[in-house]
């Protein structure tokens, strides 16, 4: 897809669907709930992003951060990542072998960006196949379900095992309840009660949502997304990237090969 814009052909390698297309730095659903307090882009974020397009280089990689999705077994993370990627909703969906990913592509700032949603398995027979791709990233989304408060309790544990295998501030966290549509409003904003406290524990940002209804859902990988980009451009200032190269470096040339990658060392551990 090409763009003329001042008289400049810009290049894309592939177009971005309009509606992954983020002007305005999404908010958190909940002021409550929300760590990064803040209503715009960082201001040094920004200046980058803007002097990286007033240069007019090409976008030919793109920039990509990872995601991983944890928790217990049917607690709703393929529904989750479905609603988001495919807008889809399959209330029968068989339990995740090993594990499963998807690629979201978006434009932020004018910058193309690629979100790796990394989809682990609940079961224990597969954990430790699953904490082989917990590492390298930037956001760990913690699930449970709200009609299941045991499953909650869990949500410590799972943070624990994906933080043991990244470095320590490395990522954002979030705590999601899914099937908030199963609750009725009072028991709903008991739970809610509840997930704030555990969050707090956990450092992590708090989202209610519903994988049938799509409530929150958007809003919610908008936010991950959002975080995640701004995220990646600050560390590239941090080590001195120039805002030329700011979309192009530090991204993952072929997810084929990332993945194969991170199969084989996962079969040379030969843990289970």
């Amino acid at each position: 897809m090409d763009e003329t814009r001042n008289g400049t052909m810009k290049h894309f390698s592939a177009p971005v669907s309009r509606d992954r297309v983020i002007c305005k730095f999404p908010k958190c659903h909940n002021p409550q709930a929300c760590l990064q307090k803040k209503d715009d882009w960082n201001a040094e974020a920004r200046v980058a992003v803007k002097d990286r397009d007033e240069r007019h280089h090409g976008w030919d990689r793109l920039k990509m951060s990872k995601a991983v999705v944890v928790g217990d077994l049917n607690v709703g993370k393929t529904c989750l990542i479905n609603r988001f990627c495919k807008d889809a909703f399959d209330r029968d969906y068989k339990a995740t072998i090993g594990v499963d990913f998807e690629i979201e592509r978006f434009e932020l700032c004018g910058v193309p960006f690629s979100l790796q949603i990394w989809d682990t398995a609940g079961q224990e027979k597969f954990k430790c196949i699953a904490s082989a791709y917990y590492r390298g990233a930037q956001v760990i989304v913690t699930v449970f379900d709200m009609a299941d408060i045991k499953t909650l309790e869990h949500t410590r544990q799972w943070l624990e095992e994906a933080l043991r295998e990244n470095e320590p501030g490395s990522c954002f966290v979030f705590l999601v309840g899914t099937k908030s549509d199963l609750l009725s409003p009072e028991e709903c904003h008991r739970t809610e009660k509840d997930a704030l406290r555990i969050a707090t524990e956990m450092n992590a940002e708090f989202w209610s949502v519903s994988a049938k209804t799509g409530d929150n859902v958007q809003e919610f990988f908008f936010r991950v997304a959002a975080l995640a980009f701004e995220d990646s451009i600050l560390k590239d200032l941090e080590k001195g990237i120039t805002p030329n190269s700011i979309g192009r470096g530090n991204s993952i040339g072929s997810d084929r090969v990332n993945l194969e990658e991170a199969q084989s060392k996962d079969e040379k551990k030969n843990c289970c």
